[in-house]
């Protein structure tokens, strides 16, 4: 036997609360931009021309030897590990310290493979510029629908 129930459409409205999703409201709101403002991320422009790919990544406050790029057909892969220290003293005594150590990763594909061997990478200023050649005659094919 199934239960048959009456449905009442303005019920919600009757128990509707103002102040129930009031927390919710604000929730993180604090906490989010102090530990926004930390994190690195990696903001990227990709141009192209006829011979090569040319990256330009944006990474601040990251030394050149904790980056790392791979580069696997026409796979590239950038990351980077941020090691960020602040201490505040008055005096002799410690009033604040504050570490964070933390690893940003971007990863994305392109048209045509990459030749590896002719690849180059240069970081300057919180900006890493990598300069990927393409190889030849792995242009991609272009198949009709019959």
């Amino acid at each position: 036997m199934a239960n048959i129930t009456r449905y009442d459409p303005f019920s919600d409205i009757a128990r509707f609360d103002p102040f129930r999703n009031f927390d919710d409201l604000f929730k993180g709101f604090l906490v989010r931009p102090v530990l926004r403002e930390m994190e690195p991320d990696i903001r990227m422009d990709v141009s192209e021309d006829d011979k090569a790919y040319t990256v330009r990544a944006e990474i601040p406050g990251v030394k050149k030897e904790d980056i790392k790029v791979a580069v696997e057909g026409n796979q590239v892969s950038i990351s980077a590990e941020l090691k960020k220290e602040t201490e505040e003293k008055e005096g002799k005594k410690v009033v604040r310290s504050e570490r964070y150590y933390g690893k940003v990763y971007r990863s994305f594909s392109l048209d045509h493979e990459v030749d590896q061997n002719a690849a180059k990478a240069k970081y300057t200023d919180g900006v890493l510029e990598l300069t990927l050649p393409k190889k030849p005659g792995t242009a991609g094919k272009e198949i009709s629908v019959s």
